[in-house]
């Protein structure tokens, strides 16, 4: 029995919660621009836009994905989001300051994406073409090892970007906590690598298909 079966989703209940979570994350973000924060207002931003993109790929190139793929991206842009608000419940920290899990929650759900983006392209290519061979537990493998690069990049790209708003005296867009943090984000990234190769892989044969459905389209072009 699949999570939405037992939390009694349906597929328009999907959608609607879609619409709901993209409606706070744009109040999210002009709550950002009102307090002038550009932490809250880039991550907002950006994170909403993402949402978006399942459905610009709809109308540019007829790409459907299944809605419960588009609510999973959604829940993790809006986690995402939230948590750089500052809550009076929280002493005005936001989630990401105030409590310890939030950073490694919103890194796992953050990497399953990454790891599903991965999986179903690749395997789009393995069906699409001889000259790519996808063994089932290479596969896996390479899911790891993707999600860990990635990971890597992003820690990297965290660091970076905290030096530069240090050096300009502005907001912190991304945060960085320490070399402890770094190290448990990794594994919570991997951890996500691990959940989507072992339970989320049946539910990304619909993106596959319709990636080998476009290449093949492409190709008799």
């Amino acid at each position: 029995m699949s999570v939405r079966t037992r939390l009694h989703l349906s597929t328009r209940n999907q959608g609607v919660l879609v619409r709901i979570l993209q409606v706070f994350m744009a109040l999210i973000f002009a709550l950002g621009l009102w307090l002038g924060h550009s932490g809250i207002t880039v991550n907002a931003g950006v994170g909403l836009l993402v949402t978006f993109l399942p459905a610009m790929l709809n109308r540019r190139y007829d790409f459907t994905m299944d809605i419960a793929l588009v609510l999973w991206i959604t829940v993790a842009m809006f986690l995402h989001a939230f948590g750089t608000v500052p809550l009076p419940a929280l002493d005005f920290l936001s989630p990401y300051g105030a409590t310890w899990w939030w950073d490694h929650m919103t890194h796992a759900l953050s990497s399953s994406l990454v790891a599903g983006a991965a999986y179903a392209t690749l395997r789009a290519f393995d069906e699409y073409t001889d000259a790519i061979s996808m063994p089932s537990r290479f596969l896996f493998v390479y899911l790891l090892m993707f999600v860990m690069a990635f990971g890597v990049l992003w820690e990297l790209l965290e660091f970076y970007i905290s030096v530069v708003g240090a050096l300009l005296g502005g907001g912190t867009i991304l945060t960085q906590y320490g070399l402890d943090d770094t190290v448990l984000d990794l594994f919570y990234n991997t951890l996500g690598g691990v959940l989507v190769g072992v339970f989320g892989t049946a539910h990304l044969t619909g993106v596959s298909d319709e990636l080998v459905e476009r290449l093949e389209l492409r190709s008799a072009e």
